[in-house]
C-alpha cells in the first residue's frame, strides 16, 4: 500500500487529484534525475523550507469556504489531522511563493548564502515545472518566476549586506536612550552613504556614512532593522540586525 507522498508522475491527466506534498514530491524525483547530489540536495532543503512555510502560513489567505475545510482536517487528532500541504492540491502553490521568498527565508530561518540564493532558482524552477507538466498556467507562473529571479539575486546581496553592516556597528557605539531603534527603509544611495526613513513614523534621517563596499550593495527600498542616532545634523547607523529585501 502506497504512503501519501508515493506519486506517479501522469497522475493528474489520469483524473487523481493530487495534494501539495504529492506534487512537490513529484517535482523533487524529477530533477534528482537531473542534478548532481550536492545540487539535489540544496534542492530537496529548499523544498522542504517551502513545505514548512505552505503549512505554516498559506492557511491564512484562504477563501472562508477552504479555511473551513483547512480547519476541519487541521483540528483534527491522530491520523484524521492533516497538514496544509496534505489537504490542497497544487493550484494553492505559485501563489504562496511570493511571501516564502520575501517573508519566510528573510524573517524565519536562517541559512547560508547557498541556500538563500537557490531558493530563487528552485521557485522559478519549479514554477516552469508546474506549467509543464499541467499543474499550473503560463500566465500564473509569471509572477513566481519573477520573484524567483529577483529573489536568486537580492537574497544574497542582502544576507551579505547585513554581515558588513553589523560589522560596521557591532559593539562601536554605547546604546544611548536617545537611539531611535526600528526598521528602516533606504530612500536614496550615494557611494559612500545612505538615506533611511522611520516605517513607523516616516521621519527620514541621513545622509549616514557607510562604507563604499556596503553602499555598492544598497538598494532603495530595501529594509533595515536597526538602531540610529541623531546628533546635530548628523545622523549614524548605531546598530543593524538584518537586512530585507
Amino acid at each position: 500500500m502506497r504512503g501519501k507522498m508515493d506519486f506517479e508522475p501522469g497522475q493528474a491527466a489520469s483524473g487523481h487529484k493530487p495534494t501539495i506534498s504529492e506534487v512537490l514530491a513529484e517535482y523533487l524525483r524529477a530533477e534528482k534525475s537531473r542534478l548532481a547530489p550536492k545540487t539535489y540536495a540544496r534542492y530537496a532543503d529548499v523544498i522542504g523550507l517551502f513545505t514548512h512555510s505552505l503549512n505554516g502560513y498559506a492557511a491564512s489567505s484562504l477563501s472562508q469556504f477552504d479555511r473551513a475545510r483547512f480547519d476541519k482536517y487541521f483540528d483534527a487528532e491522530g491520523e484524521q489531522h492533516r497538514e496544509f500541504c496534505d489537504i490542497f492540491g497544487p493550484e494553492h502553490i505559485l501563489e504562496n511563493v511570493g511571501e516564502f521568498l520575501n517573508y519566510f527565508m528573510v524573517r524565519k530561518v536562517i541559512v547560508g548564502t547557498d541556500t538563500l540564493r537557490a531558493s530563487g532558482s528552485v521557485m522559478k524552477k519549479l514554477a516552469k515545472w508546474l506549467v509543464e507538466q499541467g499543474y499550473a498556467k503560463s500566465n500564473d507562473a509569471d509572477l513566481a518566476i519573477e520573484q524567483g529571479s529577483d529573489a536568486a539575486r537580492d537574497l544574497p546581496a542582502a544576507e551579505k549586506l547585513t554581515a558588513i553592516l553589523y560589522d560596521l556597528t557591532a559593539g562601536r557605539h554605547e546604546p544611548r536612550d536617545s537611539d531611535i531603534e526600528g526598521r528602516f527603509s533606504i530612500t536614496k544611495v550615494e557611494p559612500g552613504r545612505i538615506w533611511l526613513q522611520d516605517e513607523d513614523d516616516g521621519k527620514s534621517y541621513g545622509p549616514i556614512l557607510l562604507s563604499e563596499k556596503a553602499t555598492k550593495l544598497c538598494r532603495v527600498g530595501w529594509i533595515i532593522s536597526g538602531a540610529v542616532r541623531k546628533s546635530g545634523n548628523r545622523c549614524m547607523l548605531v546598530e543593524a540586525f538584518q537586512v530585507y529585501p
